[in-house]
């Protein structure tokens, strides 16, 4: 959630040369045809979509309202402009909720100011949903106490900010061939799976290769981790890129 390197800190991980410990906030881009969306707008949203040269941006899907997977919102505005257009919002109604109260000035019907940034939200819930030819299926995690949701989308399934799983919602991941999965640390966390809880879930489930990503400063460098990993387990990288 602080992203690699966190402020003022001399570890050897944050003071590491590899591009590959050098981490921002979690997000994931989805390109179909000519069709792209986003799965979470974090703080480092500009800057990675600048990295991967985004042009067209279709819709953005959040998993839940934690400021390191909304802060970046605002920045919607430039699609705004040239797509001429507000951008469509999936998210759940509590969600909506929280980036409604989070950017209370795009949603005051009384500011008249043309660059503020325009959404359309579409609610969603565990249900499957789809946003042009792409087929959805939610899959509900928790974080700690609070419900976030997962998604999968054909032969590959994303979840990010969990440190449980129901049995339910595991049949809806059985299958998969991609599963990116979140791994904190190496010490077990309150609110996210620890390196040794997601391998032990990922064999469970037993998709081809599985990336772990949303990894704190805590877990180690990049490549004596990587060494230490089962075979078909990866630790992600920014600007990672996945084909299907």
């Amino acid at each position: 959630s602080q992203g690699i390197p966190v402020l003022g800190c001399p570890c050897k991980v944050c003071e590491s040369t590899n591009s590959k410990d050098k981490r921002l906030r979690t997000s994931l881009l989805i390109e179909q045809n000519d069709f792209t969306v986003v799965i979470d707008s974090g703080p480092d949203f500009r800057q990675q979509l600048l990295r991967e040269k985004v042009k067209t941006l279709d819709a953005i899907i959040y998993t839940h309202s934690h400021q390191d997977h909304v802060a970046g919102l605002d920045d919607i505005r430039a699609f705004n402009f040239f797509q001429q257009k507000p951008m469509d919002i999936y998210a759940t109604q509590e969600v909506q909720q929280n980036i409604r109260r989070e950017f209370y000035y795009a949603f005051d019907e009384k500011n008249d100011y043309p660059w503020i940034p325009k959404v359309k939200f579409h609610s969603i819930t565990i249900s499957p949903f789809q946003i042009g030819d792409l087929k959805i299926i939610p899959v509900e995690v928790m974080h700690h106490k609070l419900s976030v949701l997962g998604y999968r989308f054909g032969d590959f399934t994303y979840i990010t900010d969990a440190s449980k799983i129901a049995e339910k919602e595991m049949e809806k991941i059985k299958g998969s061939k991609i599963l990116v999965l979140n791994a904190l640390r190496k010490e077990k966390h309150i609110s996210h799976f620890s390196l040794a809880e997601a391998i032990e879930l990922s064999q469970k489930i037993g998709p081809e290769k599985t990336y772990f990503t949303h990894m704190s400063h805590q877990m180690g460098l990049h490549d004596e981790v990587s060494n230490e990993l089962p075979d078909g387990i990866y630790l992600g990288y920014d600007g990672l890129k996945i084909e299907l």
